[in-house]
């Protein structure tokens, strides 16, 4: 099949034959979702993409448009609390979760849902948070996919000069004074260190990080700041829940794991750890070129994260 990208996608446009839809978890809340089929009847499979924190599907559209152009199905929703999915409390510029098990079950309700409306194979995508969560409900046998891939998964967050015990620690204490809804930094991307420089964080690709102010323009309601202390605390738990040896040797799925030795927001070594724990998992592994949104990086890492993306899943998926 004829995976090259159409020289003029405006990733600042929703495509015309897309859907933008809404779902609602079994609680009632409303889910915005991106929905992007093939025209034809045969198609590649289907691709579920779970995107980061604060983060909103406008910004992976040509990334989609890639996964489409090669055959697939492309559908994607927000979290709930983020982008066009509401928010979890008082103020929208803040992202709060009471605990990450609630998105954890609103993805095993959309994969459920999702799985029985769309052709096979069923992939599963997850970037930074979103990784995080995806492996987390593989972990607990919530869902079963064909192949997953997992993309700078916040399997851990970075250390920033702190240990691990004495983050979550005061994080525990800060939402025990009764700031758990309060933002936890102000500028940066990374608690407690609120002036760092983002892009520096995330891309190399000015063009591409600015698409995401394009869309903070267009669609205010997108827009999404710091977590509060409650996400952060939450964040470490369950973080540490997801090490557990025994659940990630149960995990019989294909991974592939795309990650980044330099990445500063999550911890590099926990993603070498689940590699190895994982009795099927591959890694594609980049350097100081690349930050923390590969599939956002400048062309020559995102064409080659792309490539090895559609050479894992021919591997893997090729005959479901």
């Amino acid at each position: 099949m004829n995976r090259s990208k159409p020289s003029l996608f405006d990733r600042r446009t929703i495509p015309r034959d897309a859907q933008e839809l809404e779902w609602h978890a079994p609680d009632g809340w409303a889910i915005r979702q991106f929905e992007w089929t093939q025209d034809c009847k045969e198609s590649r499979g289907s691709v579920l993409f779970m995107t980061g924190r604060a983060d909103f599907y406008e910004k992976y559209l040509e990334t989609f448009n890639d996964f489409h152009a090669a055959g697939w199905n492309v559908t994607s929703p927000d979290w709930r609390g983020q982008g066009g999915s509401g928010r979890c409390g008082p103020h929208p510029h803040v992202g709060h979760i009471e605990d990450f098990a609630i998105w954890v079950d609103d993805l095993r309700a959309f994969y459920t849902d999702w799985q029985a409306s769309h052709p096979a194979p069923h992939i599963v995508i997850g970037h930074s948070m979103g990784g995080h969560l995806v492996a987390r409900t593989l972990a607990e046998q919530r869902i079963h996919p064909d192949a997953v891939i997992l993309s700078a998964p916040m399997l851990a967050p970075a250390g920033g000069g702190m240990p691990e015990w004495t983050a979550h620690l005061l994080s525990k204490i800060i939402c025990a004074l009764g700031r758990e809804k309060r933002r936890a930094w102000k500028v940066s991307e990374k608690p407690l260190e609120p002036e760092v420089l983002r892009q520096g964080l995330l891309t190399h690709d000015a063009d591409r990080y600015s698409d995401e102010f394009f869309w903070f323009g267009k669609r205010p309601f997108v827009r999404l700041g710091p977590a509060s202390w409650r996400w952060v605390e939450r964040a470490y738990s369950s973080t540490r829940h997801l090490r557990d040896r025994k659940q990630l040797e149960a995990v019989d799925i294909p991974i592939l794991m795309l990650a980044t030795r330099t990445d500063e927001l999550v911890d590099h070594a926990t993603i070498e750890r689940a590699v190895h724990l994982l009795p099927h998992a591959e890694m594609k592994l980049f350097g100081k070129e690349c930050a923390h949104e590969i599939y956002r990086e400048a062309d020559p890492v995102r064409n080659e994260a792309l490539q090895a993306s559609f050479e894992f899943l021919d591997r893997v998926a090729s005959s479901k």
